[in-house]
């Protein structure tokens, strides 16, 4: 049981509807009915009644949000206590594959945000990892790479753990060379001329399959090949 999940059920107990609170607390709907049902599992009660018509608070969940509301308006008086203290740090996680707009995104947004003082995080992790964070809370978001042979397997993934995918942009395969590489003068370059020159890829643990590859072309059998893992 979190705070952020203690205040979920105060926000839909008070506008009465799940699609609501979530555009009110700035999740997709999906996460947060998942996030409700972890905490009605973890508490063995069911808040909510769930019927054609919407949500209704039920007798157990009465008083269960009375003790919500308790936690949190102690919560809140113990933050206003210590804010001045700790100058009320902005908390913020991404978990993302191995790119570098992403870093440069980050970065960005840091600059941007007119914020002194923040806590925090990049993740750059494996596929599954990521979909895992954004699933139970440890990253706000998460970065993948889609495609049409990885789209179905990925897309099931994200739908079982009640996720929503959301596209950024298409990227085009490129290839990023030093002015005095061989290769640096052709207009186009092809995957034969390619195959001499090593190809790097990044492992991905337990689920280290062609599905959850972050290159292009992962089935393409290359005769030098080094795998990496950070």
């Amino acid at each position: 049981m979190t705070l952020q999940q203690l205040k979920y059920v105060t926000t839909i107990a008070n506008i009465g509807s799940i699609s609501e609170a979530a555009k009110r607390l700035f999740v997709s709907q999906p996460s947060l009915t998942k996030a409700i049902k972890e905490l009605e599992k973890e508490m063995g009660i069911t808040i909510f009644d769930r019927t054609n018509k919407g949500i209704t608070v039920s007798k157990e969940g009465e008083r269960f949000l009375g003790y919500a509301r308790q936690v949190l308006e102690q919560a809140a008086l113990l933050e206003e206590q210590y804010k001045s203290q700790s100058g009320g740090k902005k908390q913020f996680s991404v978990s993302t594959q191995h790119y570098s707009f992403a870093v440069n995104a980050f970065v960005e947004l840091l600059k941007g945000a007119g914020i002194d003082q923040y806590d925090v995080s990049l993740r750059e992790t494996q596929t599954y990892e990521i979909i895992d964070d954004v699933a139970h809370m440890k990253s706000e978001i998460g970065l993948l790479f889609y495609n049409d042979f990885n789209r179905p397997v990925l897309e099931k993934l994200i739908h079982t753990n009640e996720l929503t995918f959301t596209e950024l942009f298409t990227a085009h395969p490129h290839i990023f060379i030093g002015k005095n590489h061989p290769l640096a003068n052709k207009d186009v370059v092809s995957m034969d001329e390619l195959e001499e020159y090593p190809y790097i890829s990044f492992e991905q643990g337990d689920h280290n399959s062609f599905y959850f590859s972050e290159e292009i072309f992962s089935t393409v059998v290359r005769p030098k090949h080094i795998r990496v893992r950070d």
